[in-house]
């Protein structure tokens, strides 16, 4: 009977290193930065799927243009991933949703670039943490982060409405090409 509980408690013990090692240390963090990285894949898929003649569309006068969107998108990356990564964002020039597609797409993927810095070195152990936001108020980091994958998710939205309203697919209801 004692072999066989020494036997047991041994087979118990030598799994509990497998079963700590398979732990992610930030879950929260890694989750946010694969997040961060599809929706810069999709939003510059979207935009750069518009033609350049069409940066200037958007379904009725009260909403943003195509371009309109790639500026508002770059400037919230800039504030938003610099804000969660405690990181200034860099000086960059202003710029218009009628500036050029290259140039607005050049932008776009730079404030991207600029995400994946930011959050490189984001934590769980600072989720919690009360940061400046918008208006003098503070949020947790959680929070602005939350607020994040809303805004991402809520302009890849427009540009899939958008897309289908000129007869295109939005990329992330394309077909993958046959390999």
């Amino acid at each position: 009977m004692k072999a066989r509980f020494y036997a047991v408690a041994l087979t118990a013990l030598a799994l509990v290193p497998r079963i700590s090692v398979t732990q992610q240390a930030n879950p929260v963090a890694d989750a946010f930065r694969d997040y961060a990285k599809t929706s810069a894949k999709n939003l510059i898929a979207a935009a750069d799927a518009f033609p350049a003649d069409k940066y200037a569309y958007k379904p009725t006068p009260a909403q943003m243009s195509v371009g309109d969107i790639v500026v508002h998108l770059s400037q919230g990356n800039d504030y938003l991933c610099g804000t969660i990564g405690g990181m200034k964002a860099p000086d960059r020039t202003k710029m218009a949703g009628t500036d050029s597609k290259d140039a607005l797409m050049a932008r776009l993927r730079e404030t991207f670039a600029f995400c994946d810095q930011a959050l490189a070195s984001l934590t769980d152990a600072t989720l919690g943490e009360e940061l400046p936001f918008f208006g003098g108020r503070k949020m947790t980091r959680a929070a602005i982060m939350t607020l994040t994958t809303g805004d991402w998710a809520d302009h890849y939205s427009q540009y899939a409405n958008y897309l289908r309203l000129n007869n295109m697919l939005p990329p992330t209801a394309r077909r993958p090409a046959a390999q």
